[in-house]
């Protein structure tokens, strides 16, 4: 089950993705899929397993195609271990409302993306995350649960601040919003509660068989109850006098081109006068 739209974020072979928070692997499995280059990184080393578990099945039924590549690994997402402009991709997926220092996460993604390069940022929308706040506090008050609901404008305003341009945005998983607010209901651990069983059957079957019925309902549920909220940006390339400056020595600062000697300047007058006389 997918939250990124990779038809508005489109990926091209050899791409060099980063899944930041990846969880049990979702979305890095579909860039793999899609010939990316994937690194894979939670802090959780069981999840990581896991995924690298899978990235090696994968490769071994010929799920990837040639030139992709796939990497697992343990990491904190406050002090990743790349260089600058690691990176042509970020995505990061129901990651942030978990971490209390949002800011300095968005500003270690833009840090290991290049220059020009695009990032997709998912996180639970207000409204329906708000009903589960209300229906439940064992929902969020958890070890590791969510700890911020963000307002859309809020978190497009916070990428903006770490040098985002955000350039779409949309909704996503309209059917699970009631699913949440049912487990909520009758208690998030308690899944005999008959409504809670007979709803998770029809999200099984909606993700095994993708049926029509249940593709035109999310389509038109998602604006309005749409479980997530995903934004997609990209990182600006430098303005041409940032980027001729690289090196290090800033503009104002650099040695303008040497005027000619005066003796020089009288050579070029002679000449030039010597030359249109024998012009007439």
């Amino acid at each position: 089950m997918l939250t990124v739209d990779f038809s508005r974020f489109p990926l091209a072979p050899g791409d060099r993705v980063l899944d930041l928070g990846c969880g049990a692997g979702r979305h890095a499995f579909e860039c793999y899929r899609r010939g990316a280059q994937v690194v894979a990184l939670d802090q959780n080393g069981d999840e990581i397993r896991e995924v690298a578990k899978w990235f090696a099945a994968m490769e071994e039924a010929g799920e990837a195609p040639a030139g992709a590549s796939a990497t697992a690994m343990e990491g904190d997402a406050l002090n990743l271990p790349f260089p600058d402009d690691s990176f042509d991709v970020v995505i990061i997926s129901e990651v942030m409302e978990h971490i209390p220092d949002d800011k300095g996460v968005l500003a270690e993604m833009v840090r290991v993306l290049r220059p020009g390069g695009r990032i997709a940022v998912t996180v639970p929308r207000y409204g329906p995350e708000k009903i589960c706040w209300t229906l439940s506090d064992a929902y969020h008050e958890v070890e590791g649960g969510h700890i911020r609901i963000y307002r859309g404008d809020e978190l497009l305003g916070k990428m903006r601040e770490a040098g985002l341009e955000p350039y779409g945005t949309h909704h996503a998983h309209g059917l699970h919003s009631p699913y949440w607010w049912l487990k909520c209901a009758f208690g998030v651990d308690n899944d005999k509660a008959l409504p809670v069983q007979a709803y998770h059957k029809l999200l099984v079957w909606d993700i095994m068989k993708k049926p029509l019925a249940t593709r035109l309902a999310e389509r038109a549920l998602n604006p309005v109850i749409g479980k997530s909220f995903v934004v997609y940006a990209t990182k600006p390339h430098l303005p041409e006098t940032q980027a001729a400056d690289a090196t290090g020595v800033p503009a104002e600062t650099a040695e303008p081109a040497a005027k000619p000697a005066p003796r020089a300047r009288k050579a070029a007058k002679s000449s030039a006068k010597s030359s249109a006389g024998a012009a007439k």
